[in-house]
């Protein structure tokens, strides 16, 4: 299978990613147990279909070893060219406490060291408490390290947009904010996008899919409660759809959502996913990859091959239009973590 080439983005100068990226969320142990030789053996496959961009955190579980041993492996068995097209992004998500130099360099070590490299392709940072102005502390420190060589890029992950205000005031040059951002959840649309559009920053959207809600696994299905919803992310985007709208709500989405599959030969997940790409700012979309357990790679590429019309998006927003104003009920991008 060989991705088109509107499956890529320049991202920044030397970063050029697949526009799809594989999240590792999945390998933290809330998704399922996950086995390391099967897990590694499977990011062969996603690699090789053209699925180069992966996702991961500090705190992700084993997620920052599995890459390291990818790399490894990869060097061993197909020498270093093989990493030329690897795209690698981590985060980190400290406690609120003074920050210092050392404790900042300390973490990027970690993680470098865990994940086998010289310098880190991107840094997404995450902070808890915006009452601690630590943060911009932290920022001024991870940018030190940027100009040593430790970092190519910083960004940002679940800041709202008033800090990033702050943020982009303060000196710090950020080129991507991690946000939650679906057909379910379009609060970016409301303050993020206008803001990253006029200080050129680009979105990466995790959450897209609603943990997998947004399939034809849900549609003319009964609620899922309980022992029903079995994944951390089911659980968290449930939470999400019930704040929405609710769950009837839900079911005329996906309703429109499979109709329009059907006249394009896709999926229901495809559908959404296009949708969040095709809006202005956003330079890919998270999907998680339970490696070892749950393949979605042939699907996911069919994302590249649509192109939604005008009426399919105006059967969509006919019926968002109808949900509940979470901007209002939750607050900015990143607001449902720090209340």
């Amino acid at each position: 299978m060989q991705l088109p080439e509107s499956s890529r983005w320049q991202f920044t100068p030397d970063l050029n990613i697949c526009r799809v990226l594989n999240g590792m969320w999945q390998v933290s142990g809330a998704h399922g147990a996950i086995q390391p030789k099967q897990a590694i053996a499977t990011m062969f496959d996603y690699i090789d279909a053209g699925f180069t961009t992966w996702d991961l955190a500090d705190h992700y579980g084993p997620a920052e070893d599995f890459i390291g041993e990818f790399r490894r492996q990869a060097i061993a068995t197909r020498g270093k060219e093989a990493l030329s097209n690897l795209q690698a992004f981590t985060k980190w998500v400290p406690r609120p406490a003074k920050m210092t130099r050392r404790v900042v360099e300390q973490n990027i070590d970690r993680s470098l060291a865990r994940m086998r490299v010289e310098t880190l392709d991107l840094l997404q940072f995450h902070w808890w408490e915006y009452r601690d102005k630590n943060y911009i502390d932290a920022l001024t420190y991870l940018a030190e390290l940027q100009q040593e060589g430790k970092i190519k890029h910083l960004a940002l992950t679940n800041f709202d947009t008033e800090r990033l205000k702050i943020i982009s005031e303060a000196g710090i040059k950020i080129v991507s904010n991690q946000v939650q951002f679906s057909l379910v959840d379009r609060r970016p649309l409301m303050k993020m996008i206008p803001f990253c559009q006029e200080h050129n920053i680009q979105l990466l959207a995790y959450g897209t899919l609603c943990g997998g809600l947004l399939s034809e696994k849900y549609l003319e299905q009964p609620e899922p409660r309980g022992t029903a919803l079995n994944t951390a992310s089911l659980r968290k985007y449930k939470n999400m759809v019930d704040a929405w709208g609710g769950w009837n709500l839900f079911q005329e989405l996906l309703a429109v959502l499979k109709q329009i599959a059907a006249k394009h030969d896709v999926s229901i997940a495809n559908v959404a996913v296009r949708y969040i790409l095709d809006r202005p700012t956003v330079a890919g979309a998270i999907v998680g990859t339970r490696l070892g357990i749950s393949e979605h790679v042939a699907d996911n590429a069919k994302v590249f091959a649509l192109t939604l019309d005008a009426d399919d998006t105006g059967q969509i927003e006919a019926v968002l239009a109808r949900s509940r104003d979470l901007l209002r009920l939750i607050g900015d991008c990143g607001d449902e973590y720090r209340r």
